[in-house]
């Protein structure tokens, strides 16, 4: 085990995670908190940037009764009009606890760190390789900075393997089974030099992953060329809760199909089928130039509460139906994420979970 002594803002370790006991928990195990970065962008939510604080202020209002909310913040007038609007709310402002930086936009997921714990429940961080999703968006590079901004405060252990990843993209079980898109992970704007084995070797020696479950295509209107929290989403260790199109007209129809039919003839990491089960997908939500990726999947699954994206459709009650019967030990929300979606990501997509690293009784 080594230092990196160039860098003062945390510990980058010569040994793989693996080999120093770490792994990548499920997103229903304990969390210590959730974080987030308030909206602020006019292009990224035009001309609904103040229905889309809204949105946040119930998402914080929810979450906080459970867990801690880590915050970013672009200055201090904006935290001053965010205490303002969140104190309006009757939020707990001793779970909340904010980080003043000059992000560029909100999607957390995908630029923050992935966390990490260790046999003795001891946090650490992935620091992936962010480009902006192939480098589609120039103006949000910014955002890699992210992770090393957060390790100022929590000087933890910092991984960083040399690869282009973004937490949108994969979805874990716990137990060692990951869920991937080739679309996503094999596209050529991300690692054009790496195999499927290479990039498999990464995610084994950073996430402890042993089995990978990959589908194939994303949905229409997803500009992260298909992240997996858009499609299937683990909800235990053997059950997946896959985005699935009835109607032959749409253009999600077939990708869609294809994804559930590899899922249905897929086996976990002791060789055990999965459980699938469909989760209906939210019509044909228009944004002002194409279809908005809008999908039921893109949840966030809370300690004692689960946050799913509503969009005022009427298959919103029985996804909302389906996931509570998934999840019986949490309450399922509905959010209505109408306006949040015109940046073309949701609840899962905003949000990053840090692991408890309280010891288990």
């Amino acid at each position: 085990m080594s230092s990196n002594n160039n860098n003062t803002n945390s510990i980058v370790l010569s040994n793989s995670p693996v080999e120093l006991g770490y792994r990548m928990p499920a997103e229903w195990e304990q969390h210590e908190a959730i974080w987030l970065s308030w909206p602020h962008d006019p292009l990224t939510f035009p001309d609904c940037i103040e229905k889309v604080e809204a949105t946040y202020v119930q998402i914080i209002r929810e979450i906080h009764e459970s867990e801690k909310v880590n915050l970013f913040v672009k200055d201090l007038p904006m935290k001053e009009r965010v205490v303002s609007m969140l104190r309006v709310a009757m939020v707990d402002f001793t779970k909340i606890c904010f980080f003043v930086f000059d992000y560029a936009d909100v999607w957390f997921r995908d630029y923050g760190p992935t966390f990490i714990v260790n046999t003795k429940q001891e946090l650490a961080m992935v620091n992936w390789i962010f480009n902006a999703w192939g480098d589609k968006y120039d103006e949000l590079i910014k955002d890699k900075a992210i992770p090393q901004v957060i390790n100022k405060t929590l000087q933890i252990p910092c991984f960083r393997p040399p690869l282009v990843m973004e937490g949108g993209s994969f979805d874990v079980n716990g137990k060692g089974t990951l869920l991937t898109t080739e679309q996503c992970l094999l596209n050529t704007n991300r690692n054009p030099n790496l195999t499927r084995e290479d990039i498999e070797n990464y995610l084994k020696t950073h996430l402890d992953i042993t089995h990978f479950v990959w589908l194939k295509n994303g949905i229409s209107g997803d500009d992260t060329d298909g992240h997996i929290d858009d499609l299937a989403r683990f909800v235990n260790p053997t059950t997946i809760v896959c985005a699935y199109e009835d109607n032959p007209n749409d253009e999600n129809y077939d990708a869609l199909r294809g994804n559930y039919e590899i899922l249905k003839n897929a086996k976990d990491q002791d060789n055990n089928p999965l459980n699938i089960v469909k989760l209906p997908m939210p019509g044909n939500l228009m944004g002002d130039e194409c279809r908005l990726p809008a999908s039921y999947t893109n949840f966030y699954i809370g300690n004692t509460k689960i946050l799913m994206p509503t969009f005022n459709h009427k298959n919103d009650p029985i996804a909302l139906s389906i996931l509570q019967d998934l999840f019986p030990d949490r309450k399922v929300i509905g959010i209505d994420c109408s306006y949040l979606v015109n940046g073309y990501g949701t609840i899962h997509c905003i949000s990053q979970q840090q692991p408890s690293t309280k010891q288990k009784t």
